[in-house]
């Protein structure tokens, strides 16, 4: 009996206990994560008067760490052991974060002291991104990656639902440092789940003449070299940047030109969210009978349209266009994530996963921050609705490039029997 088989007639891969581990440390990290996601611009909108750009500088604060490090961390990850690397970025975000209501404790909170904690965190972030894709692999086995993206997904979607809610209140009854300090402590929780993971973690074989921005290349290589990655990374670098676009401006749109309470954006994104943890429950059916390949494109079309509706939202029974965009974008992106990720770690060599996980990574987030600091500039210069109509039109050419694509005439994601996968 294969373990898919065994874990299938068991209940999944939750009745293992180390996937267990895992799948508990990232729910509880998730949900941290997406409370300081929304605490720390509403801290800056609401507490420091930032202006739409000092709000879109902290994401680009955050995200710009991928165009640092994002390509050697991959190369440093496929050196060592994954397991030790995503403890200690957990316990390092812990501390950035922690210093917050510390810092707001003593009347010492500053714009200046939000952008550390978000470099730093976000520095920590690419390395547990990084270890986090190429450790799964080495947890279970290949024909059980689909299910296992797609339960860690669900974490993404169950948190997505919860966090906003519980941010909003957060900082509307005690204080946005508050919410960051829920989210230091989650990092923690995640810290002690990973370190009672019982497998043993093979240490990789050593490479004589060892040459990082070789491996780096390397990385490259892959990703480059095969037509199905190529035009994956092309749609995640558009997608990328027209979604940082987006998330940047708007809390700054819902706030300042909807006129919302923080406890309504959060109530409201925890309402629409549900298309998240409807897509990660759908993922593997829907791959299993239509083909994944076809469900890529579809899903990034259609995020491509909802992304339209959200500059229509008003007052009102106009909030209705933000609840459907939200719902659908959200169920397709988690979709199309699960489905390349378990693309890349099927098709891809152990000792390669870390630099292939990179170079997408660095592919999506590395633009993020062109994204955000364009979209800060162009509120201010037109405004936020017509800045989520900007981004919106991008994310319908991100779709295009993947329908314009091999994987048109393709059923289903070719893997590593079928694929020539070269160092």
């Amino acid at each position: 009996m294969t373990v898919a088989e065994s874990h299938r007639q068991r209940g999944g891969l939750l009745r293992d206990h180390d996937f267990r581990h895992l799948w508990a440390a990232d729910a509880i990290s998730q949900v941290g994560t997406r409370v300081s996601a929304l605490a720390v611009p509403l801290f800056a909108l609401l507490t420091l008067a930032a202006s739409d750009f000092e709000v879109a500088a902290l994401r680009t604060a955050q995200t710009v760490a991928y165009l640092l490090i994002g390509l050697q961390a991959g190369a440093w990850c496929d050196r060592m052991r994954n397991r030790p690397v995503l403890i200690v970025a957990d316990l390092a975000r812990a501390v950035a974060l922690g210093s917050v209501p510390v810092a707001a404790a003593f009347g010492a909170l500053t714009i200046w002291q939000l952008y550390g904690v978000v470099l730093v965190s976000g520095l920590f972030t690419v390395f547990f991104d990084v270890a986090h894709q190429s450790y799964l692999p080495r947890l279970v086995g290949r024909a059980d990656l689909v299910e296992g993206n797609a339960k860690l997904r669900a974490n993404m979607s169950v948190a997505s639902l919860a966090a906003p809610s519980i941010s909003g209140w957060l900082v509307q009854l005690f204080s946005a440092p508050v919410a960051i300090a829920v989210d230091a402590c989650s990092y923690l929780w995640s810290a002690a789940w990973l370190s009672r993971i019982r497998k043993r973690e093979e240490s990789p074989p050593p490479r004589e003449n060892r040459n990082l921005w070789r491996e780096i290349r390397e990385g490259w290589g892959v990703v480059l070299g095969h037509p199905v990655m190529r035009a994956i990374s092309v749609n995640n670098a558009l997608s990328s940047l027209c979604q940082s676009a987006q998330l940047s401006i708007i809390v700054v749109f819902l706030v300042r030109e909807v006129r919302l309470s923080a406890g309504a954006i959060g109530l409201l994104n925890s309402l629409a969210l549900t298309g998240a943890l409807f897509g990660s429950f759908l993922v593997r059916r829907l791959a299993t009978r239509f083909g994944a390949a076809r469900l890529l494109w579809t899903t990034s079309l259609i995020v491509g349209v909802a992304y339209l509706s959200y500059p229509l939202t008003t007052r009102g029974w106009g909030l209705a266009w933000y609840v459907a965009a939200n719902f659908a974008a959200s169920a397709c992106v988690v979709i199309t994530i699960v489905v390349q990720v378990s693309f890349q770690q099927a098709l891809c060599p152990a000792d390669m996963l870390g630099r292939v996980n990179a170079t997408m990574n660095f592919l999506y987030w590395g633009v993020a921050p062109l994204g955000s600091l364009g979209a800060g500039l162009l509120a201010d210069l037109i405004s936020a609705r017509g800045t989520l109509w900007v981004a919106a039109v991008g994310m319908v050419l991100a779709g295009l490039a993947l329908v314009l694509s091999p994987l048109r005439t393709m059923r289903d994601l070719p893997d590593g029997a079928n694929s020539e996968v070269g160092h």
